[in-house]
């Protein structure tokens, strides 16, 4: 049960209509996209940067854990609550401050859907790079916190290369100010990048100045069937070494086309179809006929069994409608997806596909790849039935495997997930002791109660 001090407190700064500690809104607010679950004190939704900075003094005064919350799509518990915490819902911060779009800037509050903001953007010519599957939905301040990708980050970038400045409350309660409104600047160390991608352990992010860039004219979607995995990366890293930038090259193995297949899309592919690419390229209409000759080139070779090329809009909607449809239809295949977001790079991508097949020999277990193919980010699903408990304990063999192998490819055990609470045991095999105690020294900086966020992000101290 929260103080009825701190309850008290908490009214006055917002109003008793945006505290809440009814059974019911706490059990909404209990959980993200990952299987567990943690029932929080209360939930409490802030209008503003300063009501944030006064829940965070109240919460250093009755010693009460704060967990920051978007939308709560993230699937590695980094919104999950702990226990005897209070949940800060920034859902009804939901404000576009400014808009200039003559500098190709928004600053928005961080409740703000993502989705919106790209919307406002292409009213004038302009657009949002950053695409996470979840877009529609998920908030940008979630976005900030896992620094959250997409399609498009294989020519545009990740949430962080849009984030020109940052207003956040630090775990000592303090205001700061990042970054600035100009497309050069250097003054300081660089605390925007820090922030994002810190997973609300060091500071509640409130407002966010982004970047915007010119809407493309153009674009066209190529669907281009292989007869194996490897053959279609093998493609992959034909496209990704020659000069034409594709601003989506999106990989599916053959457990993704059964499952998509089982849900009654794509299901006009060839014969012998064990793996899919989906590219497409943007930009001026002009060009894009060169672009397309580029990429095409490319993607012929060993194994290549069909390739369509869409350029109009109900085409392209067409094509994409089996990638749209996958992370739902894999649901179907096991109760339970271990869902990875590891990362290799591009020429080795290959031989972490036939890894991961090795793996779902060994291991018997069905294992979903998909993803990112331009980035060499893999969306590696290992699919369980929880309440088999071999299933389960070879599954956990397996995710180990795969890590030890992805990092001794080169590669990285997150791409855009972020960490949370369920990649903490596995990130001391790729972050050495000197480097970690470092960044405890900035957590502990920016959050000297320890009240941000705790048994995220980094691993339990021995």
């Amino acid at each position: 049960m929260l103080n009825p001090l701190a309850t008290t407190a908490l009214m006055t700064a917002l109003d008793e209509h945006r505290v809440i500690t009814d059974h019911s809104t706490r059990e909404i607010y209990s959980h993200d996209e990952t299987p567990k679950y943690c029932l929080p004190l209360a939930v409490v939704f802030p209008r503003s940067h300063d009501e944030v900075v006064a829940i965070m003094r109240i919460a250093i005064e009755y010693g009460i854990v704060l967990i920051a919350r978007g939308a709560g799509s993230g699937n590695v518990g980094g919104a999950l609550p702990s226990p005897q915490s209070i949940v800060v819902s920034f859902e009804c911060m939901n404000q576009i401050l400014e808009y200039h779009p003559e500098d190709r800037y928004i600053v928005v509050q961080t409740g703000v859907i993502t989705a919106e903001i790209d919307r406002i953007a292409r009213e004038h010519g302009l657009f949002y790079p950053p695409d996470p599957g979840s877009a529609a939905y998920s908030r940008i301040g979630g976005n900030l916190a896992m620094n959250a990708a997409g399609p498009r980050a294989v020519k545009y970038g990740v949430t962080r290369d849009y984030v020109m400045g940052l207003r956040a409350v630090t775990g000592a309660g303090n205001s700061i100010n990042s970054g600035c409104r100009t497309s050069k600047g250097v003054m300081g160390y660089d605390l925007t990048r820090l922030l994002v991608g810190s997973e609300g352990t060091l500071a509640l992010i409130t407002e966010a100045t982004l970047k915007l860039l010119p809407l493309p004219e153009a674009r066209a979607t190529l669907r281009v069937c292989y007869a194996s995995n490897a053959d279609a990366c093998r493609a992959v890293s034909r496209v990704m070494n020659q000069a034409v930038i594709p601003c989506a090259l999106e990989f599916m193995d053959r457990f993704s086309i059964q499952a998509i297949q089982a849900a009654g899309s794509a299901t006009d592919l060839p014969a012998g179809t064990q793996a899919l690419l989906m590219v497409e390229a943007d930009g001026v209409a002009s060009d894009l006929p060169r672009q397309i000759d580029a990429l095409q080139t490319a993607l012929a070779g060993t194994g290549l069994l069909d390739l369509q090329v869409a350029t109009d809009k109900a085409a392209i909607a067409a094509l994409w409608i089996a990638r749209k449809a996958l992370s739902h239809a894999v649901k179907n295949i096991a109760p339970l997806k271990i869902n990875e977001d590891v990362v290799v790079p591009v020429s080795r991508l290959a031989e972490l596909v036939i890894h991961i097949e090795y793996l779902a020999q060994s291991y018997d277990l069905p294992i979903v790849s998909f993803g990112h193919a331009g980035n060499g980010n893999l969306h590696v699903n290992i699919m369980v039935d929880p309440i088999d408990t071999n299933q389960m304990q070879r599954a956990k063999h397996a995710l180990h495997a795969l890590f030890s192998e992805v990092l001794a490819l080169g590669g990285t055990l997150t791409g855009e997930h972020g960490v949370g609470s369920e990649k903490r045991p596995y990130v001391t095999m790729e972050i050495d002791a000197d480097s970690l105690a470092l960044m405890r020294l900035i957590k502990q900086q920016f959050d000297p109660h320890q009240l941000l966020n705790p048994d995220k992000l980094l691993p339990a101290q021995i």
